[in-house]
């Protein structure tokens, strides 16, 4: 952090002062909330505004490439803004995974001469190829699928920023093509996104990091550019409410999910506290993403590397890069299906405060605002989503179908059981 003090686009690190128990950081403070927020606080938006915004994020990260830092966890939730301020500058944070790195030759091609090459070669040392990174990082939704592979440089931060500008055109994410090398053009509404827009997504997210577009080269893309090819028409009004129900829904699921965990009798809990130590192997309090492979490997759980890492993802429910006790019994407790019936009726009836059969808007609020989880405009939209029959509230069909979605457990098609 100091190395980058100064960079207008990195938050300030104010200061660092250790105790006998920690180190404490005293960070630039951002109160204008995360990257999202601007999109959705404005109402309506364009390829022009999600070109803009890409392009502060992408300078900030070519600042940091050419001072030999790669960030490794680069995602929305890691921009806040400066302040409420409707042209507050946006911040990169949260460099707790970030490296120094050495550049390969290739970092120079675009700006030397042959001669200049050779110095930089012959007299600076600088190698043919960039510096090769090992350790799995960052998080599932947006890592790089070299990161997997356990051989990565700068590229892998390209990776993560093109996964960002696919939601912000389309409001959904891609997580599937990290391990299928191939982007989804087909589906809406990309018929109505622009041949430049895609054509950067398309370079962004080339599964070969050889092949794929420099920090350097996206900044002068034709889409990118401030006076480029991005149209000012706006988007699909569905793509700013799927960016709604993108940042509230998994919340919500979530909030469900440790209600369930609450439930547990002490005999299932003293299990899952065993686990807990049997895999935190340095009684630190935390099992950290070595700790969970190791962990699961020795109870005879095969997974692969993506497939840890998205577990990781889903318990780490404050994106520090751990698990704690709360959420590895929440984790826990869903990898091993407890989302039974029984257990989902009971997290129903938490919501359905009146008994009604029906979780309200007031009582999803009510239950949400009781855990700080988020505000009255999300509510609505995760009403909206998860309301097949549009009658204004949530049934338990409905309630289970929404917990269901998008997980493999659901889908014996797509399962991978998980012994423990």
């Amino acid at each position: 952090m100091y190395h980058l003090a100064g960079q207008p686009g990195v938050v300030e690190l104010k200061g660092a002062y250790e105790d006998k128990h920690a180190v404490h950081l005293v960070m630039e403070l951002c109160a204008g909330g995360e990257l999202f927020d601007r999109i959705i606080a404005k109402g309506h938006y364009t390829e022009h505004a999600a070109s803009s915004l890409l392009r502060t994020i992408v300078e900030i990260i070519h600042t940091c490439h050419s001072m030999g830092v790669i960030h490794r966890d680069l995602k929305p939730e890691n921009f806040l803004l400066l302040s409420k301020d409707e042209h507050a500058p946006l911040k990169a944070t949260d460099f707790g995974l970030s490296v120094f790195f050495k550049e390969g030759l290739h970092q120079f091609l675009h700006c030397c001469s042959l001669l200049e090459l050779i110095i930089i070669v012959v007299i600076n040392g600088v190698p043919i190829s960039g510096e090769v990174f090992r350790d799995i990082v960052g998080s599932a939704y947006y890592i790089a699928p070299e990161v997997l592979k356990r051989s990565y440089g700068p590229e892998a931060d390209i990776w993560s920023i093109g996964v960002m500008l696919y939601i912000l055109l389309c409001g959904h994410g891609i997580f599937n093509s990290i391990l299928r090398g191939h982007v989804d053009f087909s589906s809406e509404p990309w018929s109505r996104i622009s041949h430049g827009a895609k054509d950067l997504v398309r370079r962004m997210l080339h599964s070969d990091p050889k092949q794929r577009i420099s920090a350097y080269d996206v900044l002068n893309h034709p889409w990118i550019k401030e006076d480029g090819e991005a149209p000012d028409t706006p988007l699909d009004n569905a793509v700013l409410g799927r960016l709604k129900q993108f940042r509230a829904m998994n919340q919500f699921k979530k909030a469900a999910l440790r209600v369930i965990a609450g439930c547990l009798s002490e005999e299932e809990i003293r299990g899952l506290k065993e686990m807990f130590k049997s895999m935190d192997s340095d009684n630190s309090g935390t099992i950290t993403v070595d700790e969970l492979r190791k962990g699961l490997a020795k109870k005879g759980t095969k997974l692969t590397e993506a497939e840890v890492q998205q577990l990781m993802e889903a318990a780490d429910a404050d994106g520090n890069g751990t698990i704690d006790y709360e959420e590895f019994i929440t984790a826990t407790m869903h990898m091993n299906r407890m989302d039974r019936e029984e257990h989902l009726y009971t997290a129903f009836q938490y919501f359905d405060k009146d008994n009604s059969g029906y979780i309200t808007i007031e009582e999803l609020e009510q239950a949400l605002r009781e855990k700080g989880l988020m505000d009255g405009r999300e509510i609505k939209d995760i009403i909206s989503e998860v309301d097949a029959d549009n009658d204004g509230r949530i049934n338990y069909t409905e309630f289970v179908a929404m917990m269901r979605k998008g997980d493999p457990e659901a889908n014996p098609k797509k399962r991978r059981d998980v012994v423990l």
